[in-house]
């Protein structure tokens, strides 16, 4: 019999949060949280960039590490086909991830007026 296993992980933020981190270290805080490719996406859009903060907190989360080991820019949330959000993992985090035979990530984001949420799914076989 083939058996699988499933890893998750949830987070949420409040948007405000992001915003006077951005406010208060401006590109020193993006850098060192967000890719290029992330910031060309969602550079200015403070819901998108609170959903893909949520996102990596959701994914550190999925692959079992308290927040420890990894770098932010070692989680990736980049805009896929039709936009749908999907996990770049490199470094450390694909390690982990491949120690865990986990063999994809799903990832889902949603944001409203205050807060931003993600939810990341790791399957393995």
């Amino acid at each position: 019999m083939n058996q699988t296993s499933t890893s998750i992980g949830v987070d949420i933020i409040e948007i405000r949060r992001i915003e006077r981190a951005v406010s208060r270290w401006q590109d020193a805080f993006l850098k060192r949280v967000y890719s290029q490719a992330e910031l060309d996406y969602c550079r200015s859009m403070y819901p998108s960039l609170a959903a893909r903060f949520a996102a990596k907190e959701a994914v550190i989360k999925t692959l079992g590490r308290g927040g420890s080991g990894f770098s932010w820019l070692e989680i990736e949330i980049l805009p896929g086909p039709n936009d749908a959000p999907y996990v770049k993992l490199s470094g450390r985090a694909r390690r982990k991830a491949e120690e865990l035979g986990l063999t994809e990530l799903s990832i889902s984001l949603s944001h409203c007026q205050e807060y931003a949420v993600a939810f990341s799914v790791g399957h393995a076989e």
